[in-house]
């Protein structure tokens, strides 16, 4: 998180709303590690990473409907779902991301 945090705070001084994703539970090979973090501005602006680009336009779109609603989600991806093959984790392992808005 700490990565993001002068950005996300940038972003927050200009008045931008912000979605917080955050790997919250790996299960066997994982591209990033628990804690890690990808921030987006309601502008589109992104910074950090979740998966090492594998899973950030799907995470993105998921963002976009947390800007929307001001519901949190939790999503996962992992090798086994259909959707992994297709934002591309063929790493073999799982990952939960937690989708939140910045208040």
């Amino acid at each position: 998180m700490k990565e993001i945090l002068p950005e996300v705070e940038q972003w927050r001084k200009d008045g931008e709303k912000v979605v917080v994703a955050t790997v919250v539970a790996t299960r066997r090979s994982a591209p990033r590690p628990i804690g890690a973090s990808l921030a987006i501005a309601e502008s589109g602006k992104m910074c950090g990473s979740v998966s090492g680009g594998c899973v950030e336009s799907d995470v993105f779109e998921n963002a976009q409907e947390v800007f929307e609603t001001g519901a949190p989600k939790l999503l996962t991806y992992g090798i086994e779902d259909d959707l992994a093959w297709s934002v591309g984790l063929p790493c073999g392992g799982e990952i939960d991301v937690f989708v939140e808005a910045l208040e």
